[in-house]
C-alpha cells in the first residue's frame, strides 16, 4: 500500500489513496487532522489560492502593512494573516469532525510546495 507523507519545520502533508474515508493529512509539529479526498483537493486548491494573492499583494502594500484574505468552500475555511511576506495559515473543517488548526508565520509557501509534489487522484 502505497503513501506518501511529507514534513518540514512546522508542517506535515500526507496522501494515502488507499484509505477509505480519510486519504489525506495535514498539521504541524504538535497536531494533525485526518483529510478526506474532497477536504484534501479543497485544501490544496484553496491554499495554492492564497498564497498567489498573498505574492500579489506584496508590491501593493507598504513594507508595515499586514493583511487578511480568506477563502472557503463548503468543506473547509482557510484564512492567511500578515505581512505578504510572512504570514500565518489557519484551517477549519466544517464536516462532522468541526477541526481546526493553525500554522506560524512562514510556513504555507513550503506547505504548498510540498502538496504540489503530492500525486493526487
Amino acid at each position: 500500500m502505497e503513501q506518501f507523507v511529507k514534513s518540514g519545520d512546522g508542517w506535515r502533508v500526507g496522501w494515502s489513496p488507499h484509505h477509505s474515508k480519510y486519504q489525506g493529512l495535514v498539521g504541524a509539529n504538535d497536531w494533525a487532522i485526518e483529510l478526506t479526498q474532497a477536504e484534501l483537493l479543497d485544501f490544496c486548491r484553496l491554499l495554492n489560492q492564497l498564497v498567489a494573492t498573498m505574492s500579489q499583494m506584496a508590491t501593493e502594500l507598504m513594507d508595515e502593512e499586514k493583511i487578511s484574505c480568506e477563502a472557503e468552500t463548503d468543506l473547509l475555511w482557510l484564512e492567511v494573516e500578515g505581512y505578504p511576506h510572512s504570514y500565518s495559515l489557519r484551517l477549519i473543517i466544517h464536516c462532522d469532525r468541526r477541526c481546526e488548526g493553525n500554522w506560524s508565520e512562514g510556513i504555507a509557501p513550503n506547505l504548498v510546495e510540498a502538496i504540489n509534489s503530492l500525486e493526487l487522484g
